[in-house]
């Protein structure tokens, strides 16, 4: 990227937790930030996930509030709780429309977008917003197995930024994590990280069932 290039970055939020989760790092949101402002002249940052309705506390609520007081757009939305055929709890929350709609009308004004998504739903959206002139970066997976990115999605990209790449740069040192709960207190050593340090471990499965993959 260029330094001039105006630039937005679109997380699927649930989506990106997951191929975290099979990388086996969390993200430190706040070098994301950095590294993504360095590549070029980054407008926006959006953050998308479903939120369970009428749950007093959900872990990955510190992060969201984290993240919308630190430079980041949150939308959310109540997801959708049932029960399936074998009995077990699912949770419904899908966000690709609300980031679709939002690519679509930033596209106007962007250079490039970057959308953490390995989701081949996604594919048409990328075509679309190409065909305004806009570059797209799909940032996703094909490391684990089997991999996180969809093959349609990952040919579509104009580029295609494996996210294992990135871990050096975005993500969080293990020790850190440990480092600090190993001095907390012990009725605290269950709780969520503190929220300026905080990344995409602090999510649960809340938004593990979440994952559209």
């Amino acid at each position: 990227m260029q330094n001039s290039e105006k630039t937005a970055v679109f997380i699927d939020g649930a989506n990106l937790y997951a191929t975290t989760k099979g990388l086996g790092f969390d993200i430190d949101y706040k070098k994301l930030l950095k590294e993504f402002q360095s590549r070029g002249n980054l407008l926006r940052a959006f953050y998308y996930t479903a939120l369970i309705e009428d749950q007093e506390y959900s872990s990955i609520r510190p992060l969201l509030d984290w993240l919308d007081y630190n430079g980041y757009t949150v939308i959310t939305k109540p997801a959708k709780e049932f029960t399936d055929s074998t009995g077990r709890r699912k949770v419904k929350g899908n966000m690709d429309i609300e980031l679709a709609v939002d690519a679509m009308e930033l596209a106007a004004h962007v250079d490039h977008i970057v959308l953490f998504s390995g989701d081949g739903d996604f594919r048409p959206l990328v075509e679309s917003i190409q065909r305004r002139g806009v570059r797209v970066t799909v940032v996703s997976t094909i490391v684990t197995q089997p991999p996180m990115v969809a093959d349609e999605l990952r040919r579509q990209a104009d580029i295609f930024l494996d996210l294992a790449e990135l871990i050096p740069k975005i993500g969080r040192d293990p020790a850190e994590r440990a480092a600090r709960m190993q001095n907390a207190p012990s009725f605290l050593q269950r709780q969520t990280p503190a929220p300026a340090t905080i990344g995409a471990g602090a999510a649960d499965e809340d938004e593990d069932d979440l994952a559209d993959r």
